[in-house]
């Protein structure tokens, strides 16, 4: 039997969706829902609920279980998705996003990503606006998903042609747009309240001393955070910074001054304190250098098996400095970000690495397999 899809019918009859329909369809996505129903419905039912992996080696060498969410299990690739799903889901419900409009948001690309297929498969259109110093691969993708994308100078927030003020100007200046402002709206908090921490609570089933995250909107880090802690007030959190970030020193010293010039990794870092970031219980913060985070890129590829980008290195980094700090017999959670296919041509490559005076960093039985 052939079945023949009519693309331009079924573009045109899912583009005129009310926003009652969309609600409907894309609205079960608590982790409940999520346990209960175990066949998940269309793009937005692969949101959520990735696995929790044990690194054997490293929890082998700290005597901690140090464990990770898998969150390039999510049908975007990324632990973006959670958040674009709840700001597409908060725009629906506050009515500023009607059938057919635009999406806009500036990123550096992930929650971009995630934005684009939610966009998708839900019917709108989608604006990204990114710093031009992030990958091309990510680039790349994003227009392949159909995303119109504008990439901008790299320039601080207190400059009016930051690229969020400009997605922002941009969808006040369209029709039926919304910018869905990742930094500083909370739905990107509430999507860890209610999804990523249940999960990790449950999967550890409550046994968890403490939890480690790099933040760049801030989302993931206090949205996790704030429902573990509210299970049991006990859980640590640390949060885990990067070269050139203020939040260290911000935490450490209350001041919002950089820590090192910059840093390779992509998505993470601040030089401020985000309304997603405002008022999550932090315990302690950690500083993370790029040589350790090139090394364990290349230790969680060749020693784990994971293929990942350098946030997540700098993630499992951070997790076993916390496992050295609390001493054995303790489990510490963190994530995996993203896959390492979206920096193949920087973090995987040797000239990149050297004109980052990094080639070093990388054990030498793995700079064989660098290209």
């Amino acid at each position: 039997m052939e079945f023949v899809f009519h693309s331009t019918k079924v573009l045109h009859k899912y583009s005129l969706r009310s926003t009652l329909e969309i609600v409907r369809l894309y609205s079960r996505t608590t982790t409940q829902d999520a346990i209960d129903n175990l066949t998940r419905n269309g793009f937005v039912g692969l949101v959520g609920r990735t696995p929790l992996i044990r690194l054997p080696t490293l929890s082998r060498a700290t005597g901690c279980d140090i464990v990770v969410k898998c969150e390039f299990a999510n049908g975007g690739g990324s632990v973006k998705d959670r958040a674009a799903l709840y700001l597409i889901k908060d725009a629906i419900k506050n009515g500023s996003l009607k059938p057919g409009g635009t999406v806009v948001e500036g990123t550096a690309g992930n929650t971009g990503i995630g934005l684009a297929h939610i966009c998708n498969a839900m019917g709108f259109k989608c604006v990204i606006y990114m710093p031009d110093n992030q990958s091309q691969e990510k680039i790349d993708l994003l227009r392949v998903l159909g995303a119109d994308v504008r990439t901008q100078p790299v320039v601080p927030w207190t400059d009016p042609e930051n690229f969020n003020h400009q997605a922002r100007r941009f969808a006040e200046s369209t029709d039926n747009a919304v910018w869905t402002n990742q930094f500083d709206n909370t739905a990107n908090k509430l999507a860890h309240i209610e999804t990523t921490g249940p999960e990790i609570w449950q999967q550890t089933k409550g046994k968890l001393d403490a939890v480690v995250f790099s933040t760049g909107t801030g989302g993931t880090l206090a949205g996790t955070s704030t429902y573990l802690k509210e299970q049991n007030s006990r859980v640590q959190v640390y949060l885990a910074d990067p070269e050139g970030s203020v939040l260290y020193n911000w935490f450490k010293h209350g001041k919002l001054e950089r820590k090192g010039d910059g840093s390779i990794t992509e998505g993470i870092g601040q030089g401020r304190v985000t309304e997603n970031l405002k008022g999550a219980p932090i315990d302690d913060a950690v500083h993370i250098p790029d040589t350790e985070v090139v090394e364990m890129t290349f230790r969680l590829l060749h020693e784990e098996g994971f293929f990942v980008g350098a946030s997540s290195a700098l993630n499992v980094v951070a997790a076993v400095k916390v496992a050295e700090i609390m001493g054995p017999g303790h489990t510490i959670a963190t994530a995996l970000c993203d896959t390492g296919q979206r920096y193949y041509a920087r973090l995987f490559c040797r000239d990149w690495l050297h004109s980052k005076g990094l080639v070093e960093s990388v054990p030498k039985m793995y700079q064989q397999y660098l290209h």
